[in-house]
């Protein structure tokens, strides 16, 4: 039973390992000028698929931990609290990556090279930090 928890947890690190290198690859496309990114697609693109990366790298550490999977579609409450258990400081990159990636970035748009660049940071050491309970 616990091989099948780590195979599930290693899967889900391995996607969120390549969703994150997809996000770096399409963060390259777009043309910075300045302090800025010229293409905001690709930097919407860029940041959807890196916080895609953080949450899967989050459901391998509660297929660990036995957190139960939320019903229905889970909300970042749900990864919030789950995390809550697990670590605290990885709870706090959570909610940086949270506002920057997805809410700023995603939805918003804002192309501001270092806030962007500052999520793709606690992107990677969400990952690295979890990836190290494995």
């Amino acid at each position: 039973m616990k091989d099948d928890h780590t195979a599930a947890a290693q899967k889900s690190f391995d996607e969120a390992t390549r969703l994150l290198a997809n996000a770096k690859k399409e963060l390259r496309l777009s043309v910075k000028h300045g302090k800025v990114y010229e293409d905001v697609k690709h930097m919407r693109i860029a940041c959807g698929a890196a916080y895609l990366g953080v949450l899967s790298a989050v459901d391998g550490i509660f297929v660990l931990r036995n957190i139960p999977k939320s019903k229905g579609r889970p909300s970042i409450e749900y990864y919030k609290e789950g995390l809550a258990h697990v670590d605290k400081k990885t709870l706090t990159s959570l909610n940086i990556a949270y506002g920057i990636l997805h809410l700023t970035g995603y939805y918003d748009g804002t192309n501001d090279v270092v806030t962007i660049n500052r999520g793709f940071e606690e992107a990677e050491n969400i990952l690295k930090k979890l990836k190290q309970m494995l």
